[in-house]
């Protein structure tokens, strides 16, 4: 048994939130059936290159442990199928535009006269109330109005993005979140389900914490530092002799002591400017560029090793082509292979939550656009002839 096993999950997501929602439902057990417009599907299935094979590289990273129905749902048809499946479901995810499922005659409302205790969320840019409630959204719009990209890149230099879509999938982790919170409550509170409202933004702002903390002290906006920490030094990246970088943090004095210890520049230790930490911050300026130019002296991997045989944290900046190689990675089983209908196999990222009793798993492949059509109507009680007619007729 996997924790999730006998959840039923009604997932009309696409892009980057919502499915990465539904997959940590789907590794650990939920039966989600994505439902996608008959025809063109998510639209990550047409984002690339890179494909694999005629799979989108994108689609197959965030759609595993998902079963696909087309349904047209600006149909009536295609809703009366769908209410009829969310009549047993346990949870409903969706990110269209705040009022689109009202469009469609499927919003919360409509969806609890047949099944009161669904646990139904919305993830969307703003939020389903507020001045920006209708603004379309996406991963790089909210990173820059969260203020993330306002403390991401070098002092001086321009804003700069995180180099992976953060808003989006921090969003969906807070859903995931969500949901798992409201059936707790569902089975504590005799079956009532109910609807969450999540915004992207709000999650945003809510993962600002330390930098929102400084501002709330200060009155003033955090700066951008690059690889630096704004209250910590040293504790950033630095470029190795052979033109590498590797990452050092020195959060404590007894973290200073080593870390001096293990460069051998016990003179720095002794320096009244670099006393401690409160010193080493006002005279960043001057202990950062000479440390970067000492480090020149030696290879990254070099310095780590120094480090790390001291205690002090240091690890080396990798690239993915490291990670996927990296002894730790492949020991927790970070990089696994799956069987796939077209492709033979495929490579995806592990789980990362470790179960001892209720282990997630990768069962089903990221799934051909409709593959599951017939399984599911059929479960439903449709005729082999019901399901021509609706293919037939573009319900699905």
């Amino acid at each position: 048994m996997r924790p999730l096993e006998g959840i039923k999950v009604l997932d009309l997501t696409r892009a980057l939130a919502g499915p990465f929602c539904t997959l940590m439902l789907g590794d650990y057990g939920s039966d989600v059936i994505k439902i996608e417009m008959p025809g063109t599907g998510d639209d990550t299935r047409q984002w690339g290159p890179p494909f694999i094979g005629d799979e989108s590289a994108y689609f197959l990273s965030v759609n595993r442990n998902k079963r696909s129905l087309t349904l047209n749902l600006r149909d009536e048809q295609a809703q009366q199928v769908f209410l009829k499946l969310a009549a047993d479901a346990d949870v409903i995810v969706e990110n269209f535009t705040p009022g689109v499922m009202g469009r469609f005659n499927l919003s919360y409302e409509a969806v609890q006269q047949v099944n009161p205790g669904i646990v139904y969320c919305s993830i969307s840019g703003f939020g389903a109330n507020g001045p920006y409630q209708s603004r379309p959204a996406y991963d790089q719009i909210m990173q820059g109005i969260s203020g993330i990209m306002s403390i991401t890149g070098d002092l001086g230099g321009d804003p700069q993005k995180v180099g992976i879509a953060v808003a989006d999938i921090g969003a969906g982790m807070w859903a995931a979140f969500a949901v798992m919170t409201a059936l707790f409550h569902r089975a504590t509170a005799g079956g009532k389900g109910q609807y969450i409202d999540l915004s992207m933004l709000d999650a945003q702002v809510a993962w600002m914490t330390y930098q929102a903390g400084y501002y709330f002290a200060t009155g003033e906006a955090p700066k951008r530092l690059g690889a630096a920490h704004p209250t910590l030094v040293p504790y950033q990246a630095f470029m190795g002799q052979d033109g590498k970088y590797f990452n050092v943090a020195v959060g404590s004095a007894r973290l200073w002591d080593r870390f001096c210890q293990g460069i051998d520049r016990m003179d720095l230790h002794q320096h009244p400017d670099y006393l401690d930490n409160g010193q080493r911050v006002t005279h960043r300026s001057a202990l950062v560029p000479l440390l970067q130019e000492y480090f020149l002296k030696k290879d990254a991997d070099e310095w780590v090793a120094d480090l790390q045989a001291v205690s002090v944290p240091a690890g080396p900046i990798n690239d993915l082509a490291d990670v996927f190689n990296d002894p730790q990675v492949l020991h927790r089983e970070m990089l696994l292979d799956m069987p796939h209908p077209t492709l033979g196999s495929i490579k995806q990222t592990g789980l990362p939550i470790k179960f001892s009793g209720t282990p997630g798993a990768l069962e089903k492949p990221p799934p051909l656009l409709g593959e599951h059509n017939h399984a599911i109507l059929t479960a439903l009680g449709y005729s082999d002839a019901d399901i021509d007619r609706m293919s037939g007729t573009g319900v699905i």
